[in-house]
């Protein structure tokens, strides 16, 4: 089903919280994003002009350099580079992040069916949680059609963090599930916050901006799901399991956004980039701004649950996700 393009998607409307018993609230929240994933979705190739002239992808066009906050963009290294380098860089650069990040999506699809397979009769979770599958695997098709049409080395995940994620993120969904529900946010909101800013910044090539924005569209149902499920259940968790989500969350916070924003080992090596201008660009005030900011509506929720102790200050600063001034021209993360 073909959707008109418009200016940048705004997330769907966010009830009230509901109560810890408030049942009636979840089952309606769950309706109203079934039936948004029915009135407004996206086919990975109905949608998308693949074959169109102005969609071609060639390592040589510059609209595919690097944009300000990436955090080799904001190098002296980079901006040295020849035209052509600085095309191809970058768009390998995007085909690792959507590699990357359909890797993600497989993991929490996984998540999700798993979640699913044992829900009882009636919950209003089960349908919903089947769109956010289908929508995943759009935006899994989405992405690798990307990826093979670059035609440059795309690695996604190390192969260490694979066989991490597989054995001990899809049992989360069912033994731990608000954990599960922290790494779904975990890996989806810092993504996002970076997509957003590329459509306020204006993306070149329109190819990139169409499946950002169809991204970008859908992506606020499953966050929107993801949060009020976690504002749902943590009131009722032991307050044993809230002191360990306190300990955990912020490690794993710390983990997925590096992740998803850092730039990779493999692709600095393959290119040649030397150490000090990768370290140069984790380091810079601009990047660490980007990190804390890009988990900010995770951290507010972690406050509005319990789960930010004061105790917990440190480990958030530890990890490099505690709350960091935007850079100049930034605009201040939107409470979501």
């Amino acid at each position: 089903m073909s959707v008109a393009t418009r200016p940048e998607p705004a997330d769907p409307p966010r009830p009230p919280a509901p109560a810890p018993d408030g049942a009636g609230a979840f089952e309606a929240l769950c309706a109203r994003l079934s039936r948004q994933s029915v009135d407004k979705h996206f086919d990975a190739y109905a949608d998308v002009e693949w074959d169109a002239p102005e969609h071609r992808v060639d390592s040589r066009d510059l609209r595919w350099e690097l944009q300000d906050f990436d955090p080799v963009a904001t190098t002296e290294w980079y901006r040295s580079q020849p035209p052509d380098v600085r095309s191809r860089l970058g768009l390998q650069r995007i085909a690792i992040t959507m590699r990357t990040g359909w890797e993600f999506e497989n993991v929490l699809q996984r998540g999700l069916l798993a979640r699913a397979f044992w829900l009882e009769n009636g919950r209003p979770e089960f349908r919903y949680l089947h769109h956010e599958v289908i929508e995943e695997s759009q935006h899994t098709m989405m992405f690798q059609e990307l990826v093979n049409r670059a035609g440059v080395p795309a690695p996604g995940m190390p192969a260490f963090v694979k066989r991490a994620a597989e054995r001990l993120v899809v049992p989360l969904a069912r033994r731990a599930p608000a954990l599960f529900f922290f790494f779904v946010l975990g890996g989806e909101e810092p993504i996002d916050y970076v997509q957003r800013r590329r459509l306020r910044a204006g993306i070149a090539h329109p190819l990139l901006e169409r499946i950002i924005r169809i991204h970008v569209t859908e992506e606020a149902r499953h966050r929107s799901f993801a949060r009020h499920y976690l504002e749902r259940e943590i009131p009722r968790l032991h307050p044993v399991r809230r002191r360990t989500l306190a300990v955990a969350v912020p490690l794993l916070l710390g983990t997925m956004v590096r992740l998803m924003l850092d730039t990779p080992g493999g692709f600095a090596r393959a290119n040649a980039i030397p150490p000090s201008v990768v370290r140069s660009g984790r380091r810079s005030p601009e990047q660490r701004a980007l990190v804390a900011g890009s988990v900010a509506g995770i951290r507010r929720l972690c406050a509005e649950t319990g789960l930010l102790p004061r105790w917990a200050h440190p480990l958030w600063r530890a990890m490099g996700i505690w709350e960091a001034p935007a850079p100049d021209g930034a605009p201040a993360p939107a409470r979501r």
